[in-house]
């Protein structure tokens, strides 16, 4: 296929069409999947996982109600950013961390993922990172997102911290946590999540904001759901730890398109979607 134009900004009716329905579904499940779990309703943040799907596309969705978005890719990051941060300006909203207020900027300044110091957070659209960042990639994601939530290992997370604290800025991270022990997936192993959630805490430049996961690929419910709970009880660890920086993890990152309603019945503050709202990715 020809290389698609992440940039592009138009759309047709009929594809605008397909992602409004999409958001309004995928909503409408969220809030069954809170109602039957005994959660209250708007409690699961929607993320829309934006791969592939270009700066039109976007727009539709938020348009739609979508008040999160999250890239895989720091290539794609680069590549919508600007335009998503201008075209959200004239909407009245900002975006993740883009800009610094001035023209050249395009985008009113920001904090960060909850948009405080100045800029309401109803009118904020928090743009996370939730694909693996190589060490090199980190200055390219690092103006535009305001949390990253991939973060997997110490290593990485110092990596982070010197680059944040060298531009005076604060990133928010999740610790990606492998519940599912499969080798093909990332994450830290789940022994070494509390340890490494105090030692990210303490960091400066971060702000630890809960952790993350992705589902086991099985059929048996039960499997998932057990990854799911004991993300849910890390966190609660973590907290009840006391230790410096980590008040604020209270996020758990957990559920895509097929699993959602398990993570949320297990505790899910945010679900990762991106089929259910778009539609089979486009690969490029």
């Amino acid at each position: 296929m020809d290389h698609k134009d992440l940039a592009n900004e138009t759309i047709e009716p009929e594809r605008a069409r397909q992602i409004a329905d999409g958001v309004r579904r995928t909503l409408d499940e969220i809030a069954s999947a809170e109602e039957a779990a005994g959660r209250e309703v708007g409690s699961v943040k929607l993320l829309a996982a934006t791969k592939t799907r270009d700066v039109g596309e976007i727009l539709t969705a938020i348009d739609a109600g979508v008040r999160m978005i999250g890239e895989n890719r720091p290539q794609e990051v680069q590549a919508k950013a600007l335009g998503l941060a201008k075209r959200l300006e004239e909407r009245g909203y900002t975006l993740g961390a883009i800009g610094d207020g001035s023209a050249a900027g395009g985008a009113a300044a920001v904090a960060g993922s909850n948009g405080t110091a100045g800029a309401d957070a109803s009118r904020h659209i928090p743009f996370h990172l939730i694909g693996q960042l190589q060490a090199n990639k980190i200055g390219k994601v690092l103006p535009v997102v305001g949390t990253i939530e991939s973060v997997d290992s110490i290593e990485l997370a110092e990596r982070i911290s010197r680059r944040a604290v060298m531009r005076n800025i604060t990133v928010g991270v999740l610790l990606e946590v492998n519940e599912s022990g499969e080798e093909s997936k990332s994450g830290c192993p789940p022994s070494h999540a509390i340890d490494l959630a105090k030692r990210i805490g303490a960091m400066g430049g971060l702000r630890l904001e809960g952790l993350m996961t992705i589902g086991a690929h099985v059929d048996d419910e039960r499997t998932i759901r057990e990854g799911f709970a004991h993300l849910r009880r890390t966190r609660d660890q973590i907290l009840a730890s006391g230790a410096d920086g980590t008040a604020g993890c209270r996020e758990l990152s957990m559920g895509m398109t097929n699993d959602m309603a398990l993570a949320i019945a297990e505790g899910s503050t945010i679900v990762r979607v991106g089929t259910a709202i778009f539609g089979p990715r486009a690969f490029i």
